[in-house]
């Protein structure tokens, strides 16, 4: 993550070049003269709080340009900042912090005014969690979390150094290009469309939530900041994508988090006609690992998600755990080198960071994506191991959602489904056997669930009954007849 390459980056762009834009969010245009001037005076607010350098600062990652100045602020002063989703419930948050052993959680209102709240150290909560070194690893994100308490996962300064130069490189990236950035700032995408453009001194175009499902705001962002880059998720393109609109300075498109439908990739090479289209495949702890150059003129009705990028290993390991030589599906493994070293949390690690299946000196991880190699040596993804989905590009699962669920004292046990959507990829549904002679209903039993869930993972729909949950021979939950019947029943 962010470096001091990158601090330094920093300082020289509001020096050379004070009237260059730096950020963009709805009407406020913040240059890099501002930008760096944000950042001094919260470090030097940083300085007079008088904080535990030894320690993480918990930064919520709302996505404002006096969020990103803290960041940066924090960083040169010596920080390892932890940045959750500011959507996350209090009591997950609250968690997050207490194992990360930060010693404040800070904010900053759009008067740059910092506040702080102090965080009680819970030493318990702690146990077995590493302690961050902001030398390493600057920024802890964490994953994307169904339950109130994700992974932390700490990317490491060189990492991110090394991810930054090859998309510089492979995208022909430079201070002349503008990116937009559309997924939250606590995602592993903001590693490329903000801090790799401000590394670059190019503008980043920041779309917060208010305009993030906006067809009207999406295109007017873009087309009136002359956009020349842009990374997301099918829904971002869906929404861009109506009205027939053209964008004749996009000049990269890449598609990530879910796959793209064929239909909407026609309609990708109508809107942008100018671009280049890039299928790219990863996650938190791995960050990118595999690239695919699109044709939408020529696109079938799957796409691959590609080859290996320069320096990647991937491996394909069958349930017998031997290693596939050439064509083949098994479980993907793979090292890449942007990849994190391990969870905080060192237990975590176990089983899910291990060494090279074939005896080499890297360190792999495994995915749990199932991945078949074609003949030609392209890699398509058929899907998980386990219970993951992905709603709106965020990787979810549904069992952990069902562990949050339980926990409601109303509750006597609780299955969630997937179901398709065309916007959001899938829509979680929760069935619910409330406990006898309770009242609960959806209203209170959602209320719980966003104080323990990230957003993303609150199902959208809950069904509550004294009814026991429909079983199979094997006396597990029946969860296609779950989803059969709440599909009749919201057809009936």
């Amino acid at each position: 993550m962010p470096s001091l390459r990158l601090c330094d980056a920093l300082a020289a762009h509001a020096r050379d070049r004070p009237g260059a834009v730096a950020l963009v969010l709805g009407e406020q245009v913040t240059t890099y003269r501002r930008l760096a001037d944000l950042a001094d005076a919260l470090a030097d607010r940083l300085d007079r709080l008088a904080a535990d350098r030894g320690r993480p600062l918990c930064v919520p990652a709302h996505k404002t340009p006096g969020t990103i100045a803290l960041l940066v602020a924090a960083f040169r002063a010596g920080y390892a900042v932890l940045a959750p989703s500011p959507e996350l419930g209090p009591a997950a948050r609250a968690e997050l912090t207490a194992q990360a052993r930060c010693s404040a959680v800070l904010t900053v209102d759009d008067d740059g005014v910092l506040h702080r709240d102090t965080v009680v150290q819970d030493d318990a909560a702690a146990r077995g969690f590493d302690v961050p070194d902001p030398a390493v690893a600057p920024l802890l994100l964490t994953t994307s979390g169904s339950t109130g308490t994700p992974k932390i996962v700490p990317v490491e300064a060189a990492a991110f150094d090394r991810f930054a130069d090859w998309a510089t490189g492979h995208f022909g990236l430079d201070a002349g290009d503008t990116l937009l950035s559309y997924a939250p700032l606590n995602f592993d995408l903001s590693l490329l469309d903000v801090w790799t453009g401000l590394r670059l001194g190019a503008a980043v175009v920041l779309v917060g939530q208010a305009a993030a499902t906006d067809a009207r705001r999406l295109h007017q962002a873009v087309a009136e900041h002359e956009v020349t880059f842009v990374q997301g998720v099918p829904l971002l393109y869906r929404l861009l994508t109506q009205d027939d609109v053209r964008y004749p300075h996009v000049r990269t498109v890449i598609c990530t988090g879910d796959a793209t439908p064929r239909p909407l990739l026609a309609r990708l090479g109508a809107a942008f006609p100018r671009a280049r289209f890039h299928n790219v495949f990863g996650c938190t702890e791995t960050n990118d690992s595999f690239l695919y150059g699109i044709d939408p003129a020529t696109a079938g009705e799957r796409i691959p998600i590609g080859r290996p990028l320069p320096g990647v290993r991937a491996l394909l390991v069958d349930d017998a755990a031997r290693i596939l030589d050439g064509p083949g599906t098994g479980e993907l493994y793979v090292s890449t080198p942007f990849q994190t070293s391990g969870y905080l949390q060192r237990e975590r690690n176990a089983g899910v960071f291990v060494p090279a299946p074939d005896g080499g000196p890297e360190v792999f991880y495994r995915t749990g994506d199932v991945v078949t190699r074609d003949a030609d040596g392209l890699h398509w993804l058929d899907g998980r191991t386990d219970f993951q989905v992905k709603v709106r590009g965020v990787r979810t699962n549904l069992q952990e959602v069902e562990n949050v669920l339980v926990t409601h004292p109303d509750v006597a046990e609780a299955a969630v489904v997937a179901l398709p959507d065309p916007e959001a990829g899938y829509r979680l549904h929760a069935q619910v056997t409330r406990r006898p002679g309770t009242t609960l209903s959806s209203l209170p039993l959602r209320t719980h669930s966003a104080a323990h869930l990230p957003r993303h993972a609150i199902p959208s729909s809950v069904q509550v009954s004294d009814a026991p949950l429909p079983r199979t021979a094997t006396g597990k939950p029946d969860r296609n007849l779950i989803k059969a019947l709440h599909q009749k029943g919201h057809q009936a």
